[in-house]
């Protein structure tokens, strides 16, 4: 998950606010009018203003102000970041003598069988990714060089992704990739192969990601945090725009507030065009309640990566000013709120997956609580108690890691 007489160019801005406002601020009485059998496709925002015309480095997840705000933090041994930054300090990922392992073919099945050279590479993305934070807040150049060493290892071997769970895989480690890029090129003295590093974002992973998938939710979101980042590294505005406007129409339908109707929304391309398509894809589910996500009753795990994905995408976009959070802040902040209230222990009700949830969600909500409870101002009491409680959150092995230590009460 864009000439004439000033008189007609007045008339043109007056309609499209009309049609904007009666788009995203119709009551909700207005859209449970719709009949009951028939799903609303999401449309494309081409009012939308379109990329920045100059993009904002280091700017995929954590900005300069943000690293100097953690950075300040941890020397002065304040909590959560300190304990946040030993926890990632003593992970694996930290490692100066870590060896990367990089592959000309990573080949990936469901559920990642086969496995040849999956976990490898998200592994070391991550990695990279991590002895970049350490950089920062150490100025230790040692890790700044394993950082590099990591990204010219892969940049020099990998061609493709193959199997099943190539998109997916790809959207992984290339959300990973830009982090540690960013912090790297544009806060360390010297990088000589940052150009090979990006012609293999560019080359390799954006053509996997840039199109997206009608697969579950969480694989598309992923796939489009890979490609926003991969866009800002690259300074490539078209794939900027594709990318936020694919994420436009996808988390819409993949978060149901009542607003909506009777049926959640559909992504544009999606082919989900009867009630029972619709019910069939959401896993069964046919009771929508405000914060339901299309995975929530395949398991919290899989709904706490599609969560994870569009706190991501919003951040980013924040940071290059272009702040998605007001537009997609009423359905984060249910998912959040509906997904915390049930792994914090309340009792769920029958007719929601057939009163049985699955797995927790994660180390994923951070970005999302900072940026809507402490900088948006909404109260957030159940992910606030879960967040709070998960500290400091770690990584889930996948394209997640440290959003105690990057995000928690961070005000940049």
């Amino acid at each position: 998950m864009r000439t004439g007489s000033i008189g007609r160019g007045l008339g043109l801005a007056t309609a499209l606010a009309a049609l904007l406002t009666a788009v995203f601020m119709a009551p909700a009485s207005a859209n449970r009018a719709a009949p009951a059998d028939g799903p609303q496709a999401v449309k494309a925002d081409t009012a939308a203003a379109p990329a920045p015309a100059s993009f904002t480095h280091p700017g995929v997840l954590v900005s300069r102000p943000q690293l100097d705000f953690v950075r300040g933090k941890v020397q002065a041994g304040a909590q959560p970041w300190k304990s946040a930054y030993d926890q990632m300090l003593a992970s694996k990922y930290a490692s100066l003598t870590r060896t990367a392992k990089p592959r000309a073919i990573v080949e990936c099945g469901s559920y990642s069988n086969p496995n040849y050279g999956c976990t490898d590479e998200r592994e070391d993305a991550i990695a990279a990714y991590t002895l970049a934070l350490a950089w920062y807040i150490t100025q230790d150049s040692r890790y700044a060089q394993k950082s590099i060493e990591i990204m010219d290892a892969w940049s020099a071997v990998i061609q493709d992704h193959t199997n099943s769970n190539a998109p997916l895989q790809t959207g992984w480690a290339g959300s990973s990739w830009p982090r540690a890029a960013e912090i790297i090129k544009y806060t360390y003295s010297s990088w000589p192969n940052s150009g090979r590093f990006a012609t293999m974002l560019r080359n390799v992973y954006l053509p996997k990601v840039i199109n997206g998938s009608n697969s579950n939710g969480n694989w598309e979101l992923s796939m489009t945090e890979a490609a926003i980042g991969i866009a800002v590294f690259l300074e490539d505005r078209t794939a900027y725009d594709k990318a936020v406007t694919k994420f436009r129409g996808r988390v819409p339908a993949y978060i149901y507030i009542a607003a909506d109707g009777a049926l959640p929304k559909t992504a544009p391309g999606s082919g989900l065009d009867t009630r029972d398509k619709i019910i069939g894809y959401w896993q069964g589910q046919s009771t929508f309640m405000d914060g339901l996500s299309q995975e929530t009753c395949r398991d919290l795990t899989h709904t706490g990566y599609g969560i994870s994905a569009i706190s991501h995408i919003a951040e980013t976009s924040r940071i290059q000013g272009q702040d998605l959070y007001p537009e997609i802040a009423e359905r984060l902040r249910h998912a959040l709120g509906l997904h915390a209230k049930y792994q914090l222990g309340a009792a769920v009700p029958s007719t929601l997956c057939g009163g049985t949830l699955k797995d927790n969600l994660g180390p994923i909500t951070e970005v999302g609580f900072n940026a809507l409870h402490n900088r948006m101002g909404i109260a957030m009491t159940n992910t606030q108690t879960l967040t709070e409680q998960q500290r400091p959150a770690g990584s889930n092995n996948l394209f997640v890691a440290w959003e105690t230590l990057t995000h928690a009460n961070n005000p940049n």
